[in-house]
């Protein structure tokens, strides 16, 4: 059995740790910053206190790992919105090379003074580096966890996303239901939450990534009050 993935009590412990060790960075960076400013990022969902409100944010990114995980190594990654950073140290881990890109880099630049990046990590500001300026068929992992909802024009970044990928490679991708429970359960997680953020939902990203390419659901999160949902689409 291998001992490096994440869902047996051995591959928990280590989630537990890596949560641990981010969630710490992510609480003492919120204590220096001005309030709001890295709502966005997801800094209070991943330092949030409620322990339901916690587990619910961190069991999609551990979802994806054990997703990503299954079918590393990887040559070359890329963290499309890669927000706080938080999936880079895990990246790093299972790719030769992780390119971590963002139109909004404060939120990694305050973490990376807690914890910082490995030396195959590249940090490209997406406001003077498009996607489409990255080479072709470069990456066989892409990652865009609970960013595609907040895009503009989500029908040309899907295909320049897809334009990424090498046969075979792999993206994959998280969001919100925004549904009404979904709603609800941001507004009962404090004001922090209370902002128009997000252009879509999930199921409207489902819909427009299966017009390009194959998508096979992953998870959704959670039964039975759908919240979240995670799929990955190949080329």
């Amino acid at each position: 059995m291998r001992a490096d993935l994440w869902g047996n009590p051995v591959k928990s412990l280590k989630f537990q740790n890596y949560k641990a060790r981010y969630s710490s960075a992510i609480r003492n960076v919120l204590q220096d910053s001005e309030r709001g400013r890295l709502d966005e990022a997801g800094f209070p969902a991943y330092s949030h206190p409620n322990p339901l409100i916690n587990w619910l944010f961190w069991q999609r990114l551990r979802t994806a790992m054990n997703y990503i995980e299954k079918h590393a190594p990887y040559e070359n990654a890329l963290d499309f919105g890669c927000g706080s950073g938080v999936m880079l140290s895990f990246l790093a881990q299972h790719s030769q090379q992780v390119t971590a890109m963002d139109i909004d880099l404060v939120p990694l630049e305050r973490v990376k003074k807690y914890i910082p990046l490995a030396e195959n990590i590249r940090v490209l500001d997406a406001n003077q580096v498009s996607i489409s300026q990255l080479s072709p068929k470069s990456f066989d992992l892409i990652n865009a966890l609970d960013v595609l909802e907040h895009v503009d024009d989500l029908p040309h970044t899907l295909s320049a996303l897809l334009t990424l990928l090498k046969p075979g490679g792999r993206l994959v991708v998280s969001g919100p239901t925004e549904n009404i429970l979904y709603q609800i359960g941001r507004k009962l997680a404090g004001p922090e939450y209370s902002g128009e953020y997000h252009e879509r939902g999930i199921a409207e990203i489902k819909r427009e990534l299966q017009r390009l390419a194959r998508v096979e659901q992953i998870a959704t999160l959670y039964w039975p009050v759908p919240l979240f949902e995670v799929f990955t689409a190949h080329v």
